[in-house]
C-alpha cells in the first residue's frame, strides 16, 4: 500500500500539465487510480441532459489529475513542499520538508 502524502481538504499547487502553477483545494481522492480532483483545475465543459434534478445544458466541472502532478502548499511560508512522516507522541503525523512544520 502506498503512502498518501496529500488528502482531501489540503491546498495544493499543480506542478505539471496544462494547469501548471494553479492552486486549489483537493475535493476528492481516488486512491485506487492515484488521482485527485482539485477545485478550479482541469475544468471541462460537458453537455448535460435535462432531468428531474437539473436543468441541463452546458455544465463545467473538474476532472481528476494524477496525484504526482500536485504538491502540497506549506501553510507557514505559502510555498510548495515535499511531505515527510514522523511519530510524535505515538501518532504518525505529516510534516513539511521545507520548514519542518507539522501539517494538520
Amino acid at each position: 500500500m502506498d503512502k498518501w502524502r496529500i488528502k482531501k481538504g489540503d491546498t495544493v499547487q499543480v506542478i505539471a500539465g496544462k494547469d501548471k502553477g494553479k492552486r486549489g483545494e483537493i475535493l476528492s481522492v481516488e486512491r485506487d487510480a492515484r488521482r485527485v480532483v482539485v477545485k478550479d483545475v482541469n475544468v471541462v465543459t460537458r453537455h448535460e441532459k435535462p432531468s428531474m434534478t437539473s436543468a441541463g445544458g452546458l455544465v463545467k466541472k473538474e476532472k481528476s489529475i494524477h496525484a504526482s502532478n500536485v504538491m502540497l502548499i506549506d501553510s507557514s511560508d505559502d510555498k510548495p513542499t515535499r511531505v515527510g512522516f514522523k511519530v510524535v507522541d505515538g501518532k504518525k503525523v505529516r510534516f513539511s520538508k521545507r520548514t519542518g512544520a507539522l501539517i494538520g
